[in-house]
């Protein structure tokens, strides 16, 4: 499955933006479908995933309550919704789908699959 993420951009801080991840030459199904972010100078972190039909979602504890992941597995996308935007929010967001066991769910060891990333810029 190849992976397309797009939406990213530059906004204010407290504003919102939407990225989506698009599936290609495959579908989502049976994935677990994360999205990580990966600031200059750090190392990737995870943000937030979503499996099976997309009802059973985590987040990280930073973006809890201002981020909100869906999938639409009959359109093969996966969205994430980024309210309350704040500086350190500014990274390169990546989409990855995976099988991932539970040690691994939240790390990019348990993803096979990514897309190129989209920079995402949180400054006034």
């Amino acid at each position: 499955v190849q992976l397309q993420a797009s939406g990213g951009g530059l906004v204010q801080p407290g504003g919102s933006l939407r990225l989506s991840c698009a599936a290609s030459e495959g579908t989502f199904n049976g994935y677990v479908v994360a999205w990580f972010r990966q600031a200059p100078g750090k190392e990737r972190e995870f943000v937030a995933n979503a499996a099976g039909l997309g009802k059973r979602t985590y987040y990280a504890d930073s973006v809890k309550g201002r981020f909100t992941i869906s999938r639409d597995n009959a359109e093969n996308t996966v969205n994430l919704q980024m309210n309350n935007l704040k500086p350190e929010d500014t990274a390169i967001y990546y989409c990855g789908a995976g099988r991932p066991m539970l040690s691994t769910i939240s790390r990019p060891l348990g993803y096979s699959h990514w897309g190129k990333g989209t920079q995402v810029t949180v400054s006034s």
